[in-house]
C-alpha cells in the first residue's frame, strides 16, 4: 500500500504572485489536486494512503495522518494559508517520523536478522517550497539540517532519519512574477540548486526545478510514473574492471572511478499476482556478524552497501532451490552490463549476481542463499547423487557451510529445504535468534512506539493556539440570533409536530441569505412548515438533495476506497474505462469510434425498416411522408425529402489457391546481432570472514 505525503511550504514568501495572477501557495495546492488526479488513472491507487504536513511546529503542522480520510486532506489543503518561516529541516523529520510510527509495531525492518527487500512500506514524500533561504527562530540557515533528537523510539537503530523504501522528491516553484518573452527550453526538467535537492538525492529521489506551469505538469506526470514498489540499494564496484570485448570499437577511458562504478538506485519490488503482496525467500545480509550475546544492536545505514565485483563466470541455479529476483532501476550500472552482456573476494560470501534479462532490455538482481557457490553444490549432489540420502562425509561439508552462514538465514534455509523434500536436515532446536536483551528491548521499543502512535493520532487536527493580541468585541453584542434560542425551536417544534431537525440543517440568519434568494427560500420554509413536500431531511427539498458544493464534486477517491473490487474482465482485449467520473466523453478514441458505428448501424436500420421486423405493415413508418406522424429523428442521416443510399462497397479480390507468387518482404533494417559471451556480475555485501569468527 503506496503512501503519498505531501509536504507544504507555508512560509510567507510563498504569498508572492506570479505572472498568471497566483500566488506560490495557490499554485502549490492545485499542483496536488492534478497529482491526484494522475495517480487515479492508475487501478492501483485505491490501495494508496494519502498525508498532508506543512511547516508549523508538531503536532499542528499534520494536518492529515494515518486515520484522516481523503476529504479531511482536501478541506485541510483548501484551508492552508502562508504566515510562518521555512522550517523544512524540521517539517521533513516530522514527516519522517510519521511515516516511521508504525514500523517498530509491526516489525516490518527486521533489525539485527537481514533485510527482506519483500517486507517493505513504499512511501514517496513531495515536497512544494520557493526554495527561498531556510529561515527559523535561530536565524537564516545556508544548509538544511534534520533535528537529531526525536521523540519516535527506536530511531538509534538506523543512522539516518528515513529508510529504504521511502523517497523524497522536491518541487521548487521557480516561476516568475513576470511573463518572460524568451521560449522555453526543450526537454527535461532540470535539478534545482536549493538546500533541499542533496537531501532528496540521498533517498534516492531528485528534485525539479519548475519555471512555468507546462514545467510544473511535466513533473507531475513524471512523479506519478515514480510511484514504484521498491527499495534503494548503493551498488559499488570492487576489483579491477572487466576487459574489453573482442571485436568492439575501441573507445577512449577517462582516468578514474567511471559512472556505473557507483550507483545509488531502486530495485524493484513486484507484488505477487495472485496474493497482491511481494513475496521472497531469501533476505540481504547485514553489515555486521550476529552476535547472540550481544546486549544492543548497532546501528544500520538506512540503505544497504552492496559491492560487486566482474569475473566472467557462469550463474548457478538449481531447480528445487528458490530465489528472488529483482528487476533494477535504469542506470549507468545496467546500461553497462546489458552493452557487455563477472565471483568474489575477500570482502565476504556472495549473496547473489546481477544478470542482463534474455531480451536484453532490463538488468535483474537474483538474491540466492547466503555463499550460494558451496551451498549450491551441495545440495545438487544431495539431489542427484545421494538421492536425499546424505553420508557421513556430505553432512560434514553441509555442518562446514553452516559455520560460515549467519544465524538468521537458518529460517529461509529451513523453507528452501522443506520445498525441496529434505526437512531433516536441520535440527529444529538450533538457535538463530537475537540475544534476550535485544528482543526485550525490542519488544519496550513496540510498546513504546504504539504509545506514541496512539498519542500522535488524537493530536492530529487540533488548532494551534492563537497568539496573545488585541481582543475585539463583536459588535453585535452576546444576544443569540433567532435560530438559536430554545424557546423558538420549542415552539417550532410544537407547531409542526415534529422531533427537533435543527441538527440535520441548522437555521440560517435570515440577514444572510441574498436578495435574490428570499423568495426561493421562503417557498422552502412554506413546505417544510405545510409539510408539502416529500423530503426526509427537514430544511431541504428535493432539489437540494442532489445538490453537492462545488468543493466536493471531484471528491470520488473515497467512493473509489468503498466500492467492491471489480470483477475480472471476460475480455481483456476491450478498452477499459479507469472510472465513471468526469466528462463521459473523455474516454479513449476507440470507445468513440465503437459507439459512433452503433449510432450509424443504428440508424441504418431505422432508414431500412429492418427493426421493424414482427410488427403489422400498417404500423411501418412511411417515409414518403403519407403515413402517420412520428417523432423527429435526431440522425444526420435521415433528411426530410431525401432518401438515403448507403455507401457501396467494392467486392473482395478473390483470393487464388494457385499460380500466384507470394509478396516479398521487405528487406529488414534491423542490424545483425552479434554474439557475445553472456557475463553475471555477482553481488557481496562486506561482513566479517568466517575464519575470524572461528
Amino acid at each position: 500500500m503506496p503512501v503519498l505525503l505531501f509536504l507544504i511550504d507555508t512560509s510567507a514568501s510563498m504569498n508572492q504572485r506570479t505572472h498568471l495572477g497566483t500566488t506560490y501557495l495557490d499554485i502549490a495546492k492545485g499542483a496536488v489536486e492534478t497529482f491526484m488526479k494522475l495517480r487515479s488513472r492508475d487501478p492501483a491507487s485505491r490501495a494508496d494512503r494519502y498525508m498532508l504536513v506543512n511547516f508549523e511546529e508538531v503536532p499542528f503542522g499534520i494536518k492529515a495522518g494515518w486515520k484522516e480520510s481523503h476529504a479531511t486532506l482536501m478541506t485541510e489543503l483548501r484551508n492552508l494559508q502562508a504566515n510562518g518561516l521555512t522550517s523544512i529541516g524540521q517539517s521533513l523529520r516530522t514527516s519522517f517520523d510519521l511515516l516511521n510510527l508504525n514500523r517498530l509495531v509491526t516489525g516490518i525492518d527486521n533489525y539485527g536478522q537481514g533485510r527482506n527487500p519483500f517486507f517493505l512500506e513504499p512511501a514517496i514524500i513531495l515536497a512544494i517550497t520557493d526554495g527561498n533561504k531556510l529561515t527559523s527562530t535561530g536565524g537564516v540557515q545556508d544548509e538544511l539540517h534534520l533535528p537529531l533528537t526525536t521523540p519516535l523510539p527506536g530511531s538509534e537503530l538506523t543512522k539516518e532519519p528515513f529508510r529504504w523504501d521511502q523517497r523524497l522528491f522536491a518541487l521548487v516553484l521557480r516561476i516568475p512574477g513576470v511573463s518572460s518573452v524568451e521560449p522555453e527550453p526543450l526537454g527535461g526538467v532540470p535539478s534545482d540548486d536549493s538546500p533541499i535537492t542533496p537531501m532528496c538525492e540521498v533517498t534516492g529521489g531528485r528534485s525539479y526545478s519548475v519555471f512555468s506551469q507546462r514545467m510544473l505538469n511535466q513533473c507531475l506526470e513524471s512523479l506519478v510514473q515514480k510511484i514504484q514498489s521498491g527499495v534503494v540499494i548503493n551498488f559499488e564496484k570492487t576489483g579491477p574492471d572487466p576487459p574489453p570485448l573482442e571485436d568492439a570499437p575501441v573507445e577512449p577511458v577517462k582516468p578514474g572511478p567511471q559512472s556505473w562504478h557507483c550507483c545509488h538506485k531502486l530495485i524493484y519490488v513486484r507484488p505477487n499476482p495472485k496474493t497482491g503482496v511481494p513475496i521472497g525467500h531469501w533476505p540481504i545480509p547485514e553489515a555486521f556478524w550476529p552476535d547472540q550475546n550481544s546486549p544492543t544492536l548497532p546501528p544500520r545505514s538506512a540503505h544497504p552497501h552492496v559491492r560487486f565485483s566482474c569475473v566472467d563466470a557462469e550463474p548457478m541455479v538449481i531447480d528445487k532451490v528458490p530465489f528472488d529476483k529483482y528487476e533494477l532501476e535504469p542506470s549507468p550500472l545496467t546500461q553497462f552490463i546489458l552493452e557487455r552482456n563477472a565471483k568474489y573476494s575477500d570482502l565476504g560470501q556472495p549473496f547473489g549476481y546481477l544478470k542482463a534479462s534474455t531480451a536484453l532490455n532490463c538488468v535483474n538482481l537474483f538474491v540466492m542463499p547466503y555463499n550460494y557457490p558451496v551451498l549450491l553444490p551441495l545440495l545438487d549432489d544431495l539431489i542427484k547423487v545421494h538421492k536425499f540420502k546424505p553420508t557421513l562425509q556430505w553432512r560434514q561439508s553441509f555442518e562446514n557451510y553452516l559455520k560460515t552462514m549467519p544465524p538468521y538465514y537458518i529460517g529461509s534455509l529451513k523453507k528452501a529445504l522443506r520445498i525441496m523434500g529434505a526437512p531433516n536436515l536441520l535440527a529444529d532446536n538450533m538457535e538463530y535468534g537475537l540475544s534476550y536483551s535485544v528482543v526485550s528491548y525490542l519488544k519496550k521499543l513496540s510498546q513504546q512506539t504504539k504509545i506514541e502512535y496512539d498519542r500522535l493520532i488524537t493530536s492530529i487536527g487540533k488548532k494551534a493556539p492563537p497568539d496573545a493580541g488585541i481582543k475585539v468585541r463583536w459588535r453585535g453584542g452576546g444576544a443569540a440570533s433567532l435560530a438559536q434560542r430554545r424557546e423558538f425551536i420549542q415552539r417550532l417544534q410544537s407547531l409542526t409536530g415534529e422531533p427537533l431537525w435543527s441538527e440535520a440543517s441548522e437555521f440560517q440568519e435570515p440577514y444572510d441569505v441574498p436578495r435574490s434568494h428570499l423568495l426561493d427560500q421562503l417557498s422552502r420554509m412554506r413546505r417544510n412548515i405545510l409539510h408539502t413536500s416529500t423530503c426526509t431531511l427537514r430544511g431541504h427539498d428535493s432539489d437540494q438533495l442532489h445538490s453537492v458544493p462545488i468543493a466536493q464534486m471531484g471528491n470520488y477517491q473515497d467512493f473509489l476506497k468503498a466500492a467492491p473490487q471489480p470483477l475480472r474482465d471476460a475480455d481483456p482485449e476491450q478498452p477499459k474505462r479507469l472510472h465513471t467520473f468526469g466528462n463521459p466523453s473523455n474516454s479513449t478514441r476507440r470507445y468513440d469510434s465503437l459507439w459512433r458505428r452503433h449510432d450509424d448501424r443504428r440508424a441504418d436500420e431505422f432508414v431500412t425498416g429492418t427493426q421493424n421486423k414482427g410488427k403489422r405493415p400498417g404500423d411501418s413508418y412511411n417515409l414518403s411522408g403519407g403515413g402517420p406522424k412520428r417523432r423527429r429523428c435526431m440522425s444526420p442521416l435521415l433528411r426530410l425529402g431525401r432518401a438515403y443510399t448507403p455507401p457501396v462497397t467494392p467486392p473482395a479480390s478473390p483470393r487464388h489457391s494457385t499460380g500466384t507468387a507470394p509478396r516479398p518482404k521487405p528487406a529488414s533494417t534491423k542490424p545483425e546481432m552479434k554474439s557475445v559471451p553472456r557475463l553475471a556480475y555477482f553481488v557481496h555485501l562486506a561482513v566479517d570472514r568466517p575464519e575470524s569468527r572461528v
